[in-house]
């Protein structure tokens, strides 16, 4: 049993979710202990619309325990409708020191695929090898923008560290498992000083990259060259990923 985790319900879990890359998705915890400060537009919006009241709210996650009830009601009634589920985008399926969570997870995405359903699974944590075990319809990523720990430590303070991210996800792909990267939100040179080549070098196994801008950080903004700056970059992931065969997504507003 996870220390600290709190139990919620709700009366709904599928929806569909108006992220451009995006289909369905499901939201089966509220919070995350990732704490991510770029800052988290998750808690951000959890903490207008009143779900949680402090960031320290927000790392205690709360876990949904009627998820599997209903997923059983909802997936036959919107099947036919659903090309693929993401889990997740307001939270982490695999966040770290939850294994309820990871169970809940891999439980879920196995009754989504008994619908003959994909999911894309999108994490700041490990993946468990368990996951091969699932059919090679899903797609499993992790969110990866940077190889500096220093600067991890700093944005994703309860997160995985990049090297322990990078081999769970390897060792998927190795597997036969479809595999991706979210390279967002990607920061410009006065957040992090680092070099985009090496990062897509060492991310060159994967079968798609999506890409995007900071946003919500006035260092951001206040970078003189951030409009060329990302032209550049979305440039040298498209060159970089049609070299490689690999699919990518620059997401709308990172580059003219």
């Amino acid at each position: 049993m996870d220390q600290g985790l709190g139990h919620i319900t709700r009366k709904t879990m599928l929806y569909q979710t108006k992220v451009e890359y995006g289909d369905w998705a499901m939201n089966h915890v509220q919070g995350c202990t990732h704490g991510c400060l770029y800052p988290c537009y998750a808690f951000m919006m959890a903490r207008r619309f009143g779900r949680v009241k402090t960031y320290e709210d927000w790392l205690r996650p709360s876990i949904v325990d009627n998820t599997i009830d209903l997923l059983k009601k909802e997936l036959p009634k919107h099947k036919d409708e659903i090309k693929q589920v993401q889990l997740c985008f307001t939270t982490d399926p695999f966040m770290m020191g939850y294994p309820d969570v990871e169970q809940m997870s891999v439980e879920a995405i196995k009754l989504i695929n008994s619908y003959g359903i994909p999911c894309v699974v999108l994490t700041k944590g490990v993946l468990p090898k368990s996951l091969t075990e699932l059919p090679k319809i899903n797609q499993y990523g992790i969110t990866l923008v940077s190889l500096s720990e220093i600067f991890r430590k700093d944005m994703e303070p309860g997160a995985a560290c990049i090297e322990d991210r990078l081999e769970s996800l390897k060792a998927l792909g190795e597997a036969g498992c479809k595999t991706w990267i979210s390279m967002e939100p990607y920061p410009t040179p006065n957040i992090c000083e680092q070099d985009l080549d090496i990062i897509l070098e060492r991310v060159s196994f994967v079968d798609r990259i999506v890409f995007g801008r900071v946003h919500y950080d006035k260092r951001a903004n206040e970078y003189a060259d951030a409009k060329a700056f990302y032209n550049e970059s979305a440039r040298k992931v498209i060159e970089f990923c049609a070299s490689h065969g690999i699919d990518y997504h620059i997401k709308n507003g990172t580059a003219d």
